[in-house]
């Protein structure tokens, strides 16, 4: 196509306002004589909304003031678009745009100098990024993430868009997060740089984290070879190397300029850490991709939210752990569903609403449950990784935005407190071949053949699965019959009763599972990676599943129970060949290890201080998951 003008350099300034959102955008573009802008300007109106436009005469050819809430898609869709009708020769800075510009605009190119390079038209050769110009800081080792090929193209991408996005919004501080064998996540407040630095080089993180079980309490031999769990590399209490994930990072709007990333673990060698479970669910989902499929999940998860009674932590209420801290009702309770009790904690609601929303994680559903103050939030499917990262950062975030509003979230199975009903985590899956259609769907059956080998694995590994679907000793206490909680290895279509239920049936595309195994506090990754690890069994050995209940799945008499406490569930787990093979050894013989000794301390407890007459949740339980999960 013939030109008779060119673009000469164009920009994107955002006056990100002072919650860290767009409030205005700004376009600029200088271009030479004779180009027609309109292409442009039309593709630009499609996405956003174009408030006024200045046609200025010099240097500056054209502003356009914009509302849009999507920035990215715009600097891409604007990319695209001046590529199909000019050359692009170079960008600047605007500095000062015009009259009127907001003063606190960051400047930033429309696509990463990464991806310009690769789509063959460098926006600026001169230009360097400061992901490269930034000093190591001290930070990890000397470019560990390229020496060991620890990024993907898309993290290579991601990790542009990382620190673009941090120089647009003057982020001070960027919380690098790994997420332990809990569940939890532990990390580090770093500077804006230190975080960049991290892309590079990953960050030390102390390898002790692994010693702790779910008390804080130092679990393994200390400082014997292997760590006390056999692995050479834990060998005096190391650090290892947190890599960022930029794929996952996120600004936190409940903290003042201030970004969250979620990182992968590695030894100095560069080799993956086998106990991190983030790892392990991975390592299950390309096995997955192998066969030929793709995982999808979405989350129904239940909580307790309760009013501190004081924000003051004495110095009697410190400890590992410490006593449960002193609350009272978040509301009443007990009128399942009631739109008006709900309404009585519309403010906490909304504010964990509008918060999930700019962390890309709306909630699909907001209810209340059965005891006073219980909640639960549902989502729609997410693919892979991507759901249980979600499960992860939605806990933290609801912990702490109402930890900022003087409540306590809590997410342990059933809290010993008076009324306090039960919490789950039902897993809602299917599994998509690879053009994306619903393998569990069937149009004359209510779940196809490869959804009935699916069940048949996870039934088939069910009490086994329980340590990571359910890791707290508390988190037992849910498997009894009548509790809408499953109490046997059993599946049925529609059934809330029943370990597996079917939703959907023939002719629904939507059809999936639901498995309701899982307790709020679960380890995400494992709890999927478990799922997962036996539904593909299944499939692979092409399993036949026992005929679904069709009446009461409490009453089925030739059903295997489901253990009823933690130490049942860890035989289970440790004599299952098939979580040896996939997770290996080495894990299952420390997750084995970790359980035991929470178990011991449990036991040591009760003989200090038995269980009262009716009373079903001890005080050991509350001082050790009530606050931490």
């Amino acid at each position: 196509m013939e030109r008779s003008g060119v673009i000469q350099r164009y920009g994107v300034v955002v006056d990100w306002g002072a919650a860290g959102f767009p409030v205005v955008t700004y376009l600029a573009i200088t271009a030479t004589q004779g180009l027609d802008l309109e292409p442009v300007m039309a593709a630009v109106s499609q996405l956003a909304e174009v408030e006024t436009i200045t046609v200025v005469t010099g240097e500056l050819d054209l502003l356009a003031r914009l509302r849009v809430r999507d920035v990215q898609h715009l600097r891409t869709v604007l990319f695209e678009k001046v590529r199909q009708i000019s050359g692009v020769q170079r960008t600047e800075t605007y500095l000062p745009i015009a009259e009127g510009a907001p003063k606190n605009f960051v400047f930033d190119l429309i696509q990463s100098p990464r991806a310009a390079a690769r789509s063959g038209c460098d926006l600026n050769p001169s230009r360097r990024s400061r992901m490269s110009d930034t000093k190591d800081q001290g930070i990890g080792r000397r470019g560990f993430v390229e020496a060991h090929g620890l990024y993907s193209a898309e993290q290579e991408d991601a990790a542009e868009r990382m620190v673009a996005r941090i120089s647009e919004l003057d982020l001070r501080t960027i919380r690098i997060t790994t997420v332990d064998q809990h569940g939890v996540p532990r990390g580090k407040f770093l500077s804006a740089d230190a975080a960049i630095a991290g892309l590079r080089n990953g960050v030390d993180f102390s390898g002790a984290v692994y010693s702790l079980d779910s008390g804080n309490v130092v679990f393994p031999p200390a400082f014997v070879q292997g760590g006390g769990f056999g692995i050479p590399e834990f060998t005096g209490f190391p650090d290892i190397v947190v890599v960022p994930d930029p794929t996952t990072f996120h600004v936190l709007p409940w903290a003042d300029r201030t970004g969250w990333v979620l990182c992968d673990g590695y030894f100095s060698t560069g080799t993956p850490v086998p106990l991190d479970g983030r790892r392990i669910l991975r390592t299950q989902l390309e096995r997955l991709g192998e066969a030929g499929y793709r995982y999808l999940a979405g989350l129904e998860v239940e909580f307790y939210i309760v009013q501190r009674q004081s924000a003051v932590i004495g110095l009697n209420e410190t400890g590992a752990p410490p006593p449960p801290p002193s609350v009272n009702a978040f509301a009443h309770g007990y009128q399942f569903q009631s739109e008006v009790r709900l309404d009585g904690v519309n403010d906490t609601l909304t504010a964990l609403r509008d918060v999930l929303f700019e962390l890309d994680l709306p909630p699909r559903s907001m209810e209340n449950e059965w005891g006073p103050g219980q909640m639960e939030f549902t989502f729609s499917p997410m693919e892979g990784l991507a759901a249980a990262d979600a499960m992860v950062l939605f806990r933290s975030a609801v912990k702490q935005v109402c930890q900022r509003r003087g409540l306590l979230a809590s997410f342990m199975c059933r809290p010993g407190l008076p009324n306090f009903f039960p919490s789950g985590w039902h897993l809602h899956e299917s599994i998509l071949d690879a053009g994306g259609t619903n393998v569990f769907a069937s149009d004359s059956e209510d779940l196809s053949e490869v959804g009935r080998q699916y069940v048949a694995g996870v039934l088939e590994h069910a009490c086994a699965m329980t340590v990571f679907s359910t890791p707290t000793i508390n988190g037992f206490s849910r498997f009894q019959p009548y509790s809408f909680a499953p109490d046997r290895v059993a599946w049925a279509v529609e059934n809330r009763g029943a370990m597996i239920r079917v939703q959907g049936g023939a002719g629904d595309p939507g059809t999936h599972l639901e498995n309701r195994l899982g307790e709020p506090a679960a380890n995400p990754y494992l709890y999927m990676a478990a799922d997962l690890t036996a539904g593909l069994d299944g499939i692979r050995r092409q399993l036949t599943a026992p005929p679904p209940v069709d009446a009461d799945p409490y009453a089925v008499e030739n059903a295997q129970p489901l253990p009823t406490s933690l130490e049942a569930g860890i035989e289970a787990l440790a004599a299952d060949p098939l979580y040896r093979e996939q997770f290996g050894d080495g894990f299952i013989d420390y997750f084995v290890m970790m359980k035991r000794a929470e178990l011991a301390r449990y036991q040591a407890s009760l003989e200090a201080e038995p269980l009262a007459e009716g009373q079903l949740v001890s005080a050991w339980e509350m001082r050790e998951y009530f606050e931490f999960f």
